[in-house]
């Protein structure tokens, strides 16, 4: 898959709550800067984390609206390397029933065909309902 299907399936999965499928998207040694959960490195742990999502939401839908991919300059420290960027609206429904609205920027960095590393970046406000269920 190139950089462009990538970010759709990540967008697509997630969607469909096919976190199974989302989390092989990601190298093994991936690093993720996630503003709720962390600094995640490694697909175990990922994929561990990953499980608990149908329990945290009823609903959960991140909509991409822009992507931007480019391929770094020659002579770049990562040959090979994809840098993606993509913006989106997640709208969403925790566990007791409070609505989510949330404007969302990801970037990421692929690597032979792989997310090596992902950090999003969100107004963390509207999430705050998590903590109450």
């Amino acid at each position: 898959m190139d950089a462009r299907q990538i970010l759709t399936k990540y967008y697509e999965y997630a969607n469909a709550g096919d976190w199974d499928r989302w989390c092989d998207l990601f190298a093994d040694d991936q690093v993720m800067d996630e503003q709720l959960a962390g600094h995640i490195e490694g697909l175990d742990t990922l994929r561990s984390m990953m499980k608990g999502m149908g329990t945290l939401y009823r609903v959960f839908q991140n909509t991409p609206v822009h992507f931007i991919v480019d391929r770094p300059a020659a002579g770049a420290e990562q040959p090979g390397s994809v840098q993606a960027a993509a913006v989106s609206h997640l709208s969403a429904v925790s566990a007791s029933g409070e609505t989510i609205e949330a404007e969302v920027m990801n970037y990421f960095r692929i690597v032979d065909g792989k997310i090596a590393y992902m950090a999003n970046h969100h107004d963390t406000v509207p999430f705050q309902v998590l903590s109450r269920d």
